[in-house]
């Protein structure tokens, strides 16, 4: 009989930098454990800024309201970020004009494209497109890129943004991680049982990732 696979529920951002961090350690650690096969990962949608407008804000000066950073920390988390980042295999490109903006409609693509098994290319295709090179996900000519970009149906996908259902099921869904008391991202689930907050180190999924499949 074959074992069911473990699933594991990321609830995270698509501008959400330590989230990027966390998955690919995680990735790392399936991928040291010689898992893959035995792991299904779901996104799940969660705004750091579900109110952020249109036209996004400045990143410090956003950072800076919302956590009262200094600039020095700021600097400090940002090296910190993009180190990680490097041994990771992932560039963090920091600019001077850098926006936060709203992904509101990114999270309704993401739904649509867990229909297709794409959900964890376009995800890692999206958050490089805002990190990496300096892209506004909130535009919908970028997710149309970024569509094409893993072989999805952009015309198709597109249209879901603007169904009033597709949108409430990402609200739906946001507010039912909510409930569950998921306040900070990323959140990591395994089976809907166990959950482990942050970035955590590779070894430390190892060890989650080892105990949980013993028992799932």
């Amino acid at each position: 009989m074959m074992k069911e696979k473990l699933k594991i529920d990321i609830i995270s951002d698509v501008v959400c930098p330590w989230c990027t961090v966390g998955y690919k350690r995680l990735e790392k650690a399936i991928e040291e454990l010689g898992v893959q096969d035995k792991i299904e990962i779901e996104w799940q949608p969660f705004e750091l800024n579900p109110n952020m407008p249109i036209e996004g804000q400045d990143l410090n000066e956003h950072l800076a309201e919302k956590y009262g950073s200094s600039e020095e920390q700021l600097e400090a988390s940002k090296n910190m970020l993009v180190e990680a980042g490097e041994d990771l295999g992932f560039t963090f490109d920091y600019f001077e004009e850098m926006r936060i903006v709203n992904t509101f409609e990114a999270h309704v693509l993401l739904e649509y494209a867990k229909k297709f098994g794409k959900q964890t290319e376009l995800k890692m295709r999206l958050t490089t497109a805002y990190f990496s090179e300096g892209k506004n996900v909130s535009k919908r000519e970028v997710l149309k890129e970024a569509l094409l970009e893993v072989g999805l149906d952009a015309v198709e996908a597109l249209k879901q943004l603007d169904i009033e259902e597709k949108r409430k099921e990402v609200s739906d869904s946001q507010n039912y991680w909510k409930s569950l008391g998921v306040n900070s991202v990323p959140t990591v689930v395994f089976n809907r049982r166990s959950a482990v907050t942050g970035a955590q180190p590779i070894s430390v999924f190892k060890q989650v990732l080892q105990e949980q499949l013993k028992n799932s």
